[in-house]
């Protein structure tokens, strides 16, 4: 008899993945994990995030402690940034690499306190990401420990996140002082969280990191307290579609192993003068001062049909480089998508998007679409 395969893995549910059932989502397997990919019409979620709030479900999101005497040195050794440079209460956004530069993650560093910190992964790298980390800070007086289990990460986004949350948080917690990439223990509707200013679409907003047996009565507070405002829940198919129009990469799209954060136009995040050493440094030193082969950019759909990710980009009429992310934009009414181009053609087709002309389009089954040179982020609530 031929040998059996073995059972694929049943996804994780979420803290809340009872309560998406009530509320009739469409349910997806991603990253592992068992997700609400849309609850009604993922347009009507995505334009309540523009103009009122949105409110979403995260758990799947990697949570890491990392903590110990030497804990800013270890991440200063792990990471891109500067880490040290972090006050307790402010968060980092950052990458880890590899030797040769490549990323394994984008990541968001919240400092706790004085010598501990959470980092927040991507579901997809959450596990690759805790043994580097690990492996890392085997040189320092620090421990890292998964701890995805212990969190539920809920999120409420858009303009109106602000006055919804305020209901919840009582007189004792000011959030117009709540700066952007800030984080602090609150409480919310009773219960006790890590709140931060942090968010994935181009709005205002927060997220909620709280104990998982806590999450539906958060976010059942949070629903009846935006009832009025114009909340709904929004689920992943929005989130991807925000993230887009505000021009935010999504790791396995815009960021790989072999890419670079210079590839990515996020050099910025990359600190090659702070004090330590850190693991990719003298790659991304090389690199620094090289124009990158591929640029990414912004690109609109000229016709109706919508760019999605692998599909080649063409410039007069040969292929010049690869969709990464791309869809219908629900604010704009037009498709967009970003790209990575080869520089050289990149720079070109500024030049004549400055003229008034350009030759740029993309294959969509077989039939040659034509776009736009545009700036990112296509969305910007400022």
């Amino acid at each position: 008899m031929p040998e059996s395969q073995p059972a694929a893995a049943e996804p994780r549910r979420t803290p809340l993945a009872a309560v998406h059932e009530r509320l009739g989502a469409t349910m997806t397997g991603f990253a592992g994990w068992l997700m609400p990919l849309r609850y009604r019409s993922e347009t009507a979620e995505h334009q309540a995030v523009r103009t009122a709030a949105g409110l979403f479900d995260l758990s799947h999101m990697g949570e890491l402690r990392v903590a110990g005497h030497e804990a800013t040195a270890a991440l200063n050794y792990a990471l891109v940034s500067d880490i040290a440079a972090v006050k307790p209460g402010r968060a980092k956004y950052t990458m880890i690499t590899g030797e040769d530069g490549g990323v394994i993650d984008d990541l968001i560093v919240y400092r706790l306190a004085e010598d501990e910190y959470l980092v927040v992964a991507n579901a997809s790298n959450a596990a690759t990401v805790a043994e580097e980390l690990t492996e890392r800070a085997r040189a320092y007086e620090a421990t890292v420990n998964d701890r995805t289990d212990d969190y539920a990460l809920i999120a409420i986004q858009g303009p109106k996140s602000q006055e919804i949350l305020a209901k919840l948080t009582g007189s004792g917690t000011d959030l117009t002082a709540l700066k952007y990439y800030a984080g602090y223990p609150a409480t919310v509707a009773g219960h006790q969280v890590l709140l931060a200013r942090t968010g994935y679409t181009g709005e205002d907003g927060f997220e909620i990191y709280a104990g998982p047996g806590d999450a539906e009565a958060i976010w059942s507070a949070l629903t009846e307290a935006g009832s009025g405002e114009g909340l709904i829940p929004a689920g992943l198919a929005a989130r991807d579609s925000l993230r887009l129009e505000a021009g935010m990469p999504l790791y396995g799209n815009e960021l790989s192993r072999d890419l670079t954060p210079y590839d990515a136009g996020l050099g910025w995040v990359v600190k090659l003068g702070k004090d330590s050493d850190f693991v990719g440094k003298a790659a991304l030193a090389r690199r620094a001062g090289e124009q990158p082969a591929r640029k990414l950019v912004g690109l609109t759909g000229l016709s109706r049909r919508v760019p999605r990710h692998g599909y080649q980009v063409l410039a007069a009429g040969a292929p010049a480089g690869t969709v990464t992310s791309g869809g219908h934009s629900p604010t704009l009414g037009k498709p967009i998508a970003m790209a990575y181009l080869d520089a050289a053609v990149a720079e070109q087709a500024a030049t004549a998007v400055e003229a008034g002309a350009a030759e740029l389009a993309i294959d969509i089954r077989g039939s040659a679409e034509p776009a736009a040179l545009v700036s990112l982020p296509f969305y910007s609530r400022h």
